[in-house]
């Protein structure tokens, strides 16, 4: 092996690219052997692919560049152990926060995919039972509503102290109603909101359910109460439990507020 290589060569000897090799060298992290004055060309020796190494690997495993400088300065044992101990309870924090995206991806396609499959059967009024499988929510605390107050009003301030309940207000967002009677009454005004967040405490069961739709902005449910609850006399059917309504398509995939799809359900039995 040639005792002097050039950059291009250690580039390909090493694995790791000119660029980076260059940018190492410019921060005074990992530089060459030797640096031509006349040309500026940089010879590396193979003997530098042991540092190279002890940068590499501090590098894969996200240490701050300015954190490998340091230990490289001043290297022992213990300090690489408690190194790698904290670098290893961030990674843990980012692999958790990267695991709650990919969940909140997951229930944000499903309710969209869903949502389109009901926009392609071009029958929003349409209501009917079917079968759900259970899911995790986070129920909220009991809303309260005082004079010339709207939905958005405890919500707005369940918002501003979420951090508080550690809640993730990326999850899907719904409306929880105590009960038919009460989605009836106050079809805009829900006793509690919920997520879809699979660490949440509660469960919506799974089960028979009576399944409707509405179009418009928050909390505009149109006849929907009142289409449901026709249905369910008229085929002698026994709502039970809590209307959980939640938006298929909304903000995030809508720009018309008008267009917004809700989905209201409410467990059945005969």
């Amino acid at each position: 092996m040639k005792k002097d290589l050039s950059i291009n060569d250690f580039s390909k000897l090493s694995g790791v690219s000119v660029s980076t090799l260059r940018y190492w060298d410019k921060i005074g992290l990992f530089s060459p052997k030797l640096r031509c004055e006349e040309s500026g060309y940089r010879h590396y020796s193979p003997a530098q692919l042991i540092h190279l190494n002890f940068v590499t690997v501090l590098s894969d495993i996200h240490v701050p560049l300015k954190m490998i400088e340091d230990l490289g300065h001043e290297r022992n044992p213990e300090r690489f152990i408690e190194l790698i101990d904290r670098q290893e309870k961030i990674l843990n924090m980012e692999m958790r926060k990267l695991h709650e995206s990919c969940s909140i991806i997951r229930a944000r396609r499903e309710l969209v995919n869903y949502g389109i499959h009901i926009e392609s059967m071009n029958d929003d009024n349409r209501i009917f039972t079917m079968y759900r499988e259970s899911k995790q929510i986070a129920l909220w605390p009991g809303n309260e509503y005082h004079e010339g107050e709207t939905f958005v009003d405890p919500l707005a301030r369940f918002f501003s102290r979420a951090h508080e309940q550690r809640v993730n207000l990326s999850f899907p967002v719904g409306g929880y109603h105590e009960s038919m009677e009460s989605f009836l009454k106050t079809p805009g005004y829900p006793e509690h909101f919920f997520s879809i967040d699979p660490t949440g405490m509660c469960r919506q069961e799974a089960g028979e359910y009576l399944v409707g739709f509405a179009r418009g902005h928050y909390a505009e449910m149109g006849d929907l109460p009142q289409r449901m609850t026709k249905y369910a006399q008229e085929n002698s059917i026994c709502v039970t439990g809590p209307v959980y309504t939640i938006y298929l398509l909304d903000e995030l995939c809508i720009k018309e507020p008008s267009q917004y799809l809700a989905q209201s359900c409410v467990a059945v039995g005969r």
